[in-house]
């Protein structure tokens, strides 16, 4: 059954993306639409199985090392400051608006601040696919976008921690924070030290493919220790890919990891958003989902372009910084699952929120589009 699903994900995905792009929109929109069409919740072709959750997985560890390969540290450096700015702006505003709409829909104090708290992730795999095909994901934008993203990812997460132990939770806020220091520090010295030790080495053993089995080697430990110490596993092959960016084997490295991630991996993981889509049962819930899109959209789209602005991007700059910022993605996904463990959210706001972290992710890709293309006249006048 999995292989004949493969099949099916692989040509969906590739015609529904070309479709995306003869209608002027990124092929990304496309794949995760055609998710919702194969799903149960339309035609059922696809069920959202545990294999299938695992290719999604690789797909998404591989997208965002890709990303790495393609960083320029030297304007990663430069852009510290706007992707700190970025970072935060898009934390404050929908953390205090949706504090303010939980308390409006009469959740607790500490469920209030969890909502806030899951508005103010961000995932931005699906705009990292986005940038490259607008030829914008080594610009100062797209490098500004994946630093504040990594900002997002571990001040989110740190803050979930620290609500946790609030709500009773057996969570110890300094080990939560220690270890992800302990983690940032040993991928920057690993990366420093090691990585070009062991690709070196690794790649002079007599078997084939030497050099791209040892940077998959890499790729999947930073990922894997990223997730062991409550940092996402997308930041820790990201981390992967910036590491080997820096060595001789960067280009041998993205071309063949390029070739295998986007022949299956990576279509698997975007048509899988769809595929998780669940709309049985939230007709009576349909004006509450309008409601906290429309919130978790804005909130975003204003807090992260607000502080872009303040960095010194032009406006049209600062609106696609902060469209790229709107989707959250998986990490959103996962903090629900969190809070639904947890008594924090009901089953009925946890599958509202569900669709609304989908409404995030499909609208992402055309508001990066109609905000770059609109840079790029802007440029052009």
């Amino acid at each position: 059954m999995l292989i004949l699903q493969l099949a099916i994900i692989l040509i969906a995905s590739k015609m529904a993306g070309s479709l995306s792009v003869r209608l002027g929109q990124p092929s990304v929109l496309g794949k995760l639409l055609i998710g919702i069409v194969l799903g149960p919740s339309v035609l059922g072709l696809i069920n959202d199985t545990n294999t299938l959750k695992e290719f999604s997985e690789i797909g998404v560890i591989l997208l965002m090392f890709i990303a790495g390969l393609e960083t320029d540290l030297d304007e990663f450096r430069r852009t510290g400051k706007a992707s700190t700015l970025v970072g935060v702006g898009g934390i404050i505003v929908p953390l205090v608006l949706g504090y303010f709409s939980g308390l409006l829909l009469n959740l607790s104090t500490i469920q209030s601040l969890f909502l806030g708290l899951l508005l103010s992730a961000t995932s931005v795999s699906i705009s990292v696919q986005a940038l490259k095909e607008m030829g914008q994901l080594k610009s100062r934008e797209g490098t500004t976008i994946l630093g504040a993203a990594v900002i997002d990812d571990v001040l989110v997460i740190i803050a979930l921690a620290f609500l946790m132990s609030l709500a009773g939770g057996d969570v110890n806020l300094g080990v939560v924070i220690l270890k992800k220091v302990l983690f940032f520090i040993g991928a920057i010295l690993i990366g420093w030290k090691l990585v070009p030790i062991f690709l070196k080495r690794f790649s002079k053993l007599f078997v084939t493919e030497t050099v791209i089995s040892s940077a998959l080697i890499i790729c999947f430990v930073y990922a894997y220790l990223a997730e062991y110490t409550g940092v996402a596993a997308i930041i820790g092959s990201y981390i992967a890919g910036v590491a080997i960016s820096l060595t001789k084997f960067k280009h041998e490295v993205f071309e063949k990891v390029e070739t295998i991630s986007y022949s299956i991996f990576v279509p698997v993981f975007f048509t899988s958003i769809g595929v998780t889509a669940e709309f049985s049962g939230i007709s009576k819930n349909l004006g509450l989902i309008l409601l906290l899109s429309i919130l978790a959209i804005l909130t975003k789209l204003l807090g992260a372009s607000f502080a872009a602005k303040l960095a010194g991007f032009s406006w049209n700059s600062s609106l696609g910084i902060g469209s790229a910022m709107v989707s959250r993605g998986e990490v959103a996904l996962i903090i629900a699952a969190i809070g639904i463990e947890n008594n924090l959210l009901d089953q009925d706001l946890f599958a509202v929120l569900v669709v609304v972290i989908l409404v995030t992710t499909i609208v992402t890709p055309p508001m990066m589009k109609k905000f770059f293309k609109s840079k790029k006249v802007e440029q052009s006048a």
